[in-house]
């Protein structure tokens, strides 16, 4: 077979790997907690987040800055959890893929 042919070949099966994997990580969720577990947010693997769960002990009116902080703080740490596991995951396919020429 050509070099063109195994190429393209390689291209398939890396573009069908990708799109299981990308299925997978749109169904694999992490969890991160912030303010000793008074909000809780789990994200997917795809960048998205599930759910978002506060502490009623937590909703003091006049703590509202506080809980808007812990918030943005556990979506922050569930994403990046979220985004290390997809970008090891997608790394897995794409690893021994060469383009004669570029490597």
């Amino acid at each position: 077979m050509s070099s063109i042919g195994k190429l393209v070949k390689q291209a398939a099966r890396m573009q069908q790997q990708m799109e299981q994997t990308q299925s997978t990580l749109a169904a694999r969720t992490v969890e991160a907690t912030s303010g000793g577990g008074a909000v809780k947010v789990v994200a997917r693997c795809d960048g998205s987040i599930a759910s978002i769960k506060i502490d009623p002990q937590a909703l003091n009116p006049s703590d509202a800055q506080l809980v808007e902080d812990m918030i943005i703080t556990a979506a922050n740490q569930a994403l990046a959890q979220a985004k290390e596991i997809s970008t090891e995951e997608m790394g897995k396919i794409t690893q021994g893929f060469s383009l004669p020429g570029l490597m």
